[in-house]
């Protein structure tokens, strides 16, 4: 625990976690706010409730990286501005919007969400110095799991005690007091010997390199394997007559996943990213065959659960890693738009293959995907590590023949 403890220790480190649980809360809890008034209190049903989740998370992979990069232009309080003040018109309003109109709006506040996910890894990357942010990255892991354990309760609490348009209005307050607190707070995006190359634009190609794609994609399917295991749980324990207990495994879930974050984050030996995506659809794969009993279910997910933090976090190191420090707000942003497209694409197919099988391929599905995604990045950058290997040796000779040559000074 020595390392959280120095990390903690450094200026600004302690309040930059505390502020960004907070700022995640609306986040976490925004899904099912809009599902549940859809399908629930505009009494459209979950398919018509699915489609504005989707345009919404259409609207998020777009606009990520685009903040992102006014963040690298501008800095954080313009984007603030703007993202505060649209999103929260857009949660103020959905209340007295028809479905017609709410499909679109739903897009428009996906694409101007306040962006907290990124965000915080950009703060960490400018606060902590690279010997702790791992353990930085790790916990901030973890409190994400802490949020999706306290935001989507809450949702659903006050969508069901009180209504839908309720829970509305508190997610627009919500946003618009996180969007304040992060203006007011103005976090670090940057550190300060970084400050000179802000703003400059660097060709893509130079900086998005497909080691670094292979990173995204691996984001992507961590997520994937997680948002396909999460309807394969709801599914498995309504076919055994046991959706009561939802919670309780969804509780374990992240709370295995909160202590391999913070294991993760004590460790000193690196482990890359695709090995544990792998890791955790290989293990995701069995949990099939407990589907008729939670409490076995519970203890089949512990092992995949706990690789979730540390994969996320080891994704968040290397994307800071690779990514220069003048367009680290559109890397992150990228990075969040391959989270979302992951799980945007997880739940649905698995949904798919259950509908036409049964609840345990959706296990299958989530874990098959992880494993592929996995083959894909690790060739990716076996191949990547070969050209520059290539590209070195052809250099070196040329090198030589000039030091060994006189007079060609």
């Amino acid at each position: 625990m020595q390392q959280y403890r120095r990390m903690l220790g450094l200026p600004g480190v302690r309040t930059l976690m505390i502020v960004m649980f907070f700022a995640r809360l609306p986040i976490t809890a925004a899904a099912v706010v809009i599902t549940l008034h859809v399908a629930v209190g505009m009494d459209r049903g979950y398919g018509q409730a699915g489609l504005v989740g989707a345009s919404s998370t259409i609207g998020i992979a777009l606009g990520a990286p685009i903040m992102g990069r006014v963040i690298d232009r501008y800095g954080l309080r313009p984007m603030l501005m703007v993202v505060t003040l649209g999103e929260t018109a857009f949660w103020a309003s959905a209340r007295f919007l028809s479905y017609e109109l709410l499909l679109p709006a739903a897009f428009l506040g996906g694409f101007l969400i306040v962006p907290a996910m990124s965000i915080g890894r950009q703060a960490i990357a400018a606060l902590v110095p690279d010997e702790l942010r791992r353990t930085a990255y790790s916990l901030d892991s973890v409190s994400v799991e802490l949020t999706y354990m306290v935001g989507p309760a809450t949702a659903v609490a006050l969508a069901t005690q009180l209504s839908t348009r309720t829970a509305l209005t508190a997610v627009a307050i919500a946003v618009f007091c996180v969007g304040t607190l992060l203006f007011i707070v103005n976090p670090k995006v940057r550190a300060d010997h970084e400050e000179a190359a802000g703003g400059v634009r660097l060709p893509r190609r130079d900086w998005l390199t497909p080691r670094l794609l292979g990173v995204f994609a691996v984001g992507a399917g961590a997520v994937f394997v997680l948002a396909a295991m999460d309807v394969a749980v709801v599914a498995s324990l309504r076919e055994a007559g046991q959706l009561d207990w939802t919670g309780v495994v969804i509780v374990v879930m992240c709370l295995s996943s909160a202590i391999g974050g913070m294991i993760y984050g004590m460790g000193d030996r690196e482990v890359t990213p695709h090995v544990l995506v792998g890791l955790m659809g290989v293990l995701a794969i069995p949990a099939g065959v407990a589907s008729g009993q939670w409490w076995l279910l519970a203890l089949i997910l512990i092992p995949t659960s706990f690789l979730c933090a540390p994969t996320i976090a080891a994704t968040n190191e290397q994307v800071n890693t690779l990514a220069p420090a003048s367009m680290r707000g559109v890397a992150t942003g990228l990075q969040s738009s391959a989270f979302t497209l992951g799980a945007a694409a997880g739940a649905p197919l698995a949904g798919f293959v259950m509908d036409h099988s049964s609840a345990p391929w959706g296990f299958v599905v989530g874990g098959v995907g992880g494993v592929i995604v996995a083959a894909i990045a690790f060739a990716t950058r076996r191949s990547h590590e070969e050209v520059n290997l290539a590209s070195q040796k052809e250099d070196s000779p040329a090198v030589c023949l000039r030091s060994a040559s006189p007079g060609t000074d």
